[in-house]
């Protein structure tokens, strides 16, 4: 994987007043922007090119990221427009400026200690999600994970998807069928959202997963970024001459 895609783009309404007037994915956490981490990730296992999806506050991301030199990645910032697209809109209108080996797609408002290395470069089938044991706010999971590292729509045990994936274009085909007629899709570049791709790739068989036990945080409201930035400061804080204490498990 050379490519990357970063959905940056969400208003995060969760997060006011903080995201008045910071984008949710440049909120400090651990003292650097919370994308910070994903893009230091990329770069260490060689992805070389990243595009990052841009609307509320779009103006912020150059200031603060500017070209990606400093991490040895090129960064294109891709704006769109007033009104974000949505996961599956903003992958759709990425497209262009990504290579056609599959690309590792993370949301940038989640923070996760997962190694990137351990995804599958080729996917066996049109996408493979990483997958994380369900958080209190969200104890109902998204999809089931079989033991054959399968998703399925309905089963058990069910899991959340942890907004990092590795996804074929083959996902992207026949998208106006499989979301139908909701508002947006008919936009110009259309808006929808990308569950829908995902449960029509899980009903052929083509959609896989692996579970992350390891640390992973949605940083949807404040008092879950004044966790994690608690934990990671406290992580920093107890280094020794041995090297760097771990991160307190969720």
């Amino acid at each position: 994987m050379r490519h990357a895609l970063i959905f940056a783009a969400g208003r995060g309404e969760r997060m006011r007043p903080l995201t008045d007037r910071t984008p949710k994915p440049l909120l400090s956490v651990g003292g650097k922007p919370l994308i910070v981490w994903h893009l230091e990730k990329l770069a260490a296992i060689g992805v070389n090119y990243v595009a990052i999806n841009t609307s509320h506050l779009a103006e912020q991301f150059p200031g603060v990221l500017g070209d990606g030199s400093r991490w040895g990645l090129r960064i294109r910032y891709v704006y769109e427009g007033p009104e974000p697209l949505e996961t599956g809109g903003g992958l759709l209108n990425a497209l262009p400026l990504l290579g056609p080996e599959p690309i590792l797609a993370i949301s940038g408002d989640v923070w996760c200690d997962a190694d990137f290395a351990t995804l599958p470069a080729e996917p066996a089938g049109r996408a493979h999600l990483l997958m994380v044991d369900n958080p209190p706010h969200h104890p109902q999971g998204d999809f089931a994970l079989d033991a054959q590292g399968q998703l399925h729509t309905e089963g058990t045990p069910r899991r959340t998807y942890s907004g990092i994936g590795v996804f074929r274009r083959e996902l992207l085909e026949g998208w106006p069928e499989a979301v139908g007629d909701v508002a947006g899709a008919e936009a110009k570049p259309p808006r929808f959202k990308l569950r829908p791709l995902l449960e029509a790739a899980m009903a052929g068989g083509a959609l896989t997963g692996s579970l992350h036990r390891g640390t992973w945080t949605d940083v949807g409201t404040p008092a879950r970024l004044a966790q994690i930035d608690a934990d990671l400061t406290g992580a920093a804080g107890g280094r020794t001459d041995q090297g760097e204490a771990g991160l307190p498990g969720r």
